[in-house]
Order: C-alpha cells, then structure tokens, then sequence
C-alpha cells in the first residue's frame, strides 16, 4: 500500500494540490517522531499564518482511521504514526508473493533507454580504469530492465585511430604469432609499450603507424586481418572479465561502425550553415555558448571522436527511437559531451535533450596513477584475482571446513571488485583498497553477502513459516519491516538521479538492520506465534537482499 499516497489524498493544506502534498511529505530523521512528515513551511505565505499554526490546523482537521492511527503538530511538521500490524502485514505479504519482482515496476513500459558503457579499446588492456563505467553502466542497465524499461546496452569500442597503424607497425617489427596468441591483450599491449618507446628515438615511426592505418581505411587485405585479429583477441579477453561481472550487451557496434555515418551529417551541418573552416579545419563555432569551437574534420580531413558521436547519435535515434541516450564516461570528457550534445541541438534534432552524459570519478589503486603508452597498467583480470585469492585466505580462516570455498571467494571476491566502485556517489574519485572491500565487518558486500548467509541459515535450521500473524511489533522488528518497504521507492530514486549506490548502501543498511533485530530478538527460540512472523521476516530481508545485490551484479553464497 502506497501509505504517502493515502495521506496525501486525506490532507487539505491550502491552495496544494494532492500531487504537491505528496511530493512534499518526508521521512521524519528518526522513527519516535513518526513515520511520515508534512513541512508546512512552504504554505506559510499563501496562508498568512506560522507554520506552527497551520500544521496544528492539519492535525486537527486530518481524519485517522485503522491506517493512520495517530497524527501530531510539531515545531511546525504534521507528523503521521502508520498502524504498524498493517503496515507489516501489507510489506511481507508483497515481498513473500512477489519474490525476485519485488520492487520491480513497468512505469518503463513502451520507453527504450540506451546505455552507452565500458566501450574497451582493441588491443589495449581492460584495466582498473575501466572499472566505474562498465559496472556503474551495468548497474544501470539492469536498473532500467528491472522498472520495465526496453533497454539497449552498447559497447561502442574504441575501435579506430592511428593506434591500430601503431600495433602493426610494432607486429611486423618486433611480434611473433604464437607469442601473440599465447599472451593475448598483454602481448600486444607490451608491443604498444614497445612503439612509443622506440617512436621517440625514431620520429618516422609515427609516419609508418599512420601510414598502415590509412591501409585499414582502405581495406588493404593483409592490415585489415592483422586488425580483425586483434579484435578477436581483445573481445575473447575481455569476454571473459565480463562473464565474471555479470555484464551484458545489446550492442557492440564501436567507432569503425559509424565510418560511413559520417557523410551525411557532415552535409547536414554544411547545408545547415554550421560548419565553417578555421586554420583549415571544419568545426562549428560554440563561442555563443561559453564553449571552444567543435571539430569535425581536422587540416587532413580526418574525422575526430565528436564526428563519430554525432553520426552514433544521429544511428540509435534511427534505430531506437530512444526515451533517453545514457553516456557513463569520466567527467574529464564533460567538455566533449556538451559541445557535441550542443551540435545535435544547433541541427535540429529536439531529441537532442535526451542525450545524458552520466559522468563518474576516477579509479586508481593505492600505489597510483596508469599509463598505457608507458606499460604502467593495472589489470582488472589482476585485481579480481586478487580479491578472489584474499577473499578465500580470510573464508578459509574464519570456516575452515566450509565447503566450496573456491567458488564461493570468487562470488565474495568479484562482489568486493563491484561493491567497492559502486558504494560512492558517481562522480567521487575512488581509491580502491582490498583491505577496504573485503572488511566483512564494514560497509562492504562481504558483510551484505555474510547476512545473506545467516538468514540461509536461520531458515535452513527454522523452516519457511506457513502462516504468520504480524501482530504486537517490536521496535526492531518495524525497523526492519519499514527498511523493507523503501525498497521499491529507494530503486526509482536510484533510476531518476542514476545512482546505483544508493542500493549499494541500502543493502548496507538493510544488513544492518536485520543484524540488529537477529541479536535483539529471540528467532529459533521464540514462542511459535513470534518465531513464525520473524522466519517470515528473515525471508523477506534474504529476498530483497538478493534482489538488490543482482541489480548490482554481485551474486549470493548459500553459505559463508
């Protein structure tokens, strides 16, 4: 039952509507004062009263049944005190019916939101880096598929550029077939480290690299195959990074794509007046706008990054006919996104506002910064493994006699990796710590995961109740049933500002809360009217647990 809904509908505060009173009803900073909370603030100047006068005036003309048991006035809030027998009964009989739906939606139905995220480079290593954009992307994705959402996940590989001229220069040069295909992405990126290294003694270098990536654009027969190979090589790689993330695409279709999508729209904005030529480069002139101008075509008539966004753009719209267009790269491409974003609107194109860049922070480790050109790369294949092998070395300390114990280190392990990237708000800049992410005693997924674990067990040894009365309930028993109830609001919070961590840390707190109520509250033990509704409960808080986990891509042992 939406308990909001229902008060909004029963309150007359002046000239507000029912959708503005609801909109302004809160949750009160702590349960004691109630459970919902009208600031009348707002209404003081249209009513000509205090706004201790006028909540006084709600109390008194609000009517309370056997839904709103109780209503006060104070320091100028209207407070709201639920029934909470019903609002128990209402939350566990949703969550036991519903099961892995619950908290899901169709508000999303009819409505296709693309997800532009990971987008790897070929050849080049899936580090740390990549990180925040392919599991705060796929957070998303799944977010948006949970609340009815059609959703489209693209990878947009990163696919062209004088880099693939770079790597088979150093192919021919230096590289060996069956070194290659033994050592996969760190062979070819060991042979990019090479180039630069020798590029800068020998400038001519740069001149062959751009000279065989000119052959690709021509489709000279034995450059393509070197390229297509090495395509293969970084998507079989990555492939597998992705299996271990639970992450999953729609689309692959990277910058090579868009090749030929690009003349059309250089015509559009031609025809439209647009582009002008600037030191022999065509760009569109932003200055109006606070911006640099955008390039489109370089002196050499080369393309650039923002040309092929357009044209993608321009492609998904055709294609998709997209509600929205989500963009999750690092805020340093900020600029990027608003110049090409402005293009799109100064053509035309109304849609042009559905386009959302979902700007995130950095991930570096504790020993610091990367770079790829200079072979200074965090592997992400190497923190996993890291985390799965910590993640077993403290499983084994703690349960030596557990079985599984490799396979269950791997899902605590990777649910650290995803946990660790997701548990912030986007846009912060993360240390990540293994120390930090395997604590299971902190605000991480080992301690959600370990929860999931103790209510396993708690049923295992209790059973599923067949019946249960919510009857008498104690403070730790509606903290936990009033958690459980957030779930489905806390998710379109989540959607509406795309901040998957407000599941992470709602996890967080749903753990905590039902720890508190397993240490407080006598289960196993109880007397059997007690001991049923709260083996009810422990289901209901391992199925949301596990619910919201999954949007995360974290998964759930049986067992800790």
């Amino acid at each position: 039952m939406d308990f909001k809904g229902y008060i909004a509908e029963r309150v007359k505060a002046g000239e507000l509507t029912e959708q503005e009173i609801y909109d302004l009803i809160a949750l009160p900073p702590n349960t004691e004062m109630g459970d919902y909370a009208l600031p009348c603030f707002r209404l003081a100047k249209s009513m000509r009263k205090a706004p201790a006068l006028i909540a006084e005036d709600i109390k008194s003309a609000y009517p309370t049944d056997n839904i709103v048991c109780e209503v006060s006035a104070v320091n100028g809030y209207v407070n709201f005190r639920i029934n909470r027998d019903l609002w128990a009964e209402e939350t566990l009989g949703k969550i036991l019916a519903e099961r892995e739906k619950y908290g899901s939606s169709d508000e999303g139905q009819g409505k296709t939101v693309c997800i532009d995220y990971s987008s790897v480079n070929i050849a080049k290593p899936f580090h740390i880096g990549h990180l925040s954009t392919t599991v705060l992307g796929s957070a998303l994705y799944k977010l948006h598929k949970f609340l009815g959402y059609n959703t489209i996940g693209i990878n947009h590989l990163g696919d062209y550029g004088t880099q693939f001229g770079k790597l088979i220069s150093a192919y021919k040069r230096w590289g060996k077939k069956e070194d290659i295909e033994k050592g996969g992405l760190r062979a070819l990126n060991a042979l990019y480290v090479r180039f630069h290294e020798e590029a800068e003694k020998d400038e001519s270098l740069n001149d062959e690299a751009r000279a065989f990536f000119k052959k690709i654009e021509d489709k000279d027969e034995e450059s393509v195959a070197l390229f297509e190979w090495f395509k293969e090589l970084t998507l079989k790689d990555v492939g597998k990074i992705y299996e271990l993330l639970d992450v999953h695409f729609d689309s692959w279709a990277g910058e090579s794509f868009y090749n030929d999508k690009m003349q059309p729209v250089i015509d559009e904005l031609n025809e439209k007046g647009l582009l002008v030529e600037s030191e022999g480069a065509k760009i569109v002139d932003l200055e109006k706008y606070g911006m640099p101008p955008c390039i489109i075509l370089r002196s050499d008539g080369a393309s650039l990054y923002a040309t092929r966004d357009i044209a993608a753009a321009v492609y998904r719209k055709n294609t998709y006919d997209f509600y929205k267009c989500l963009y999750v790269v690092a805020y340093q491409q900020n600029l990027h996104f608003k110049q090409f974003f402005k293009v799109l609107e100064l053509m035309g194109k109304e849609w042009a506002k559905d386009l959302i860049h979902v700007a995130y922070g950095m991930v570096s480790l504790e020993e610091g910064s990367m770079s790829t050109r200079k072979g200074k790369v965090v592997y992400l294949s190497d923190v996993i493994d890291k985390c799965v092998e910590k993640a077993l070395a403290i499983i084994t300390e703690k349960n030596p006699s557990l079985e599984n114990k490799e396979e269950i280190a791997k899902t605590v392990g990777v649910g650290a990796v995803i946990f660790g990237a997701l548990y912030n708000n986007k846009i912060k800049d993360i240390t990540f710590s293994y120390d930090k992410v395997l604590n299971f005693e902190g605000e991480t997924s080992c301690y959600v995961q370990y929860t999931c674990a103790r209510c396993n067990s708690v049923l295992e040894k209790g059973g599923d109740a067949e019946s249960y009365e919510a009857k008498n309930i104690c403070p730790q028993e509606f903290e936990l049933i009033k958690t459980l109830s957030e779930f489905p609001d806390m998710l379109k919070d989540a959607l509406e500002k795309y901040e998957p961590c407000f599941i992470a840390r709602y996890t967080v707190d749903l753990a905590q809360k039902y720890n508190k109520f397993y240490f407080d509250c006598k289960i196993l033990g109880a007397e059997e009217k007690d001991k049923n509704f709260r083996l009810a409960l422990t289901r209901a808080t391992l199925i949301v647990l596990k619910n919201a986990l999954s949007l995360l891509g974290i998964g759930v042992p049986e067992k800790m």
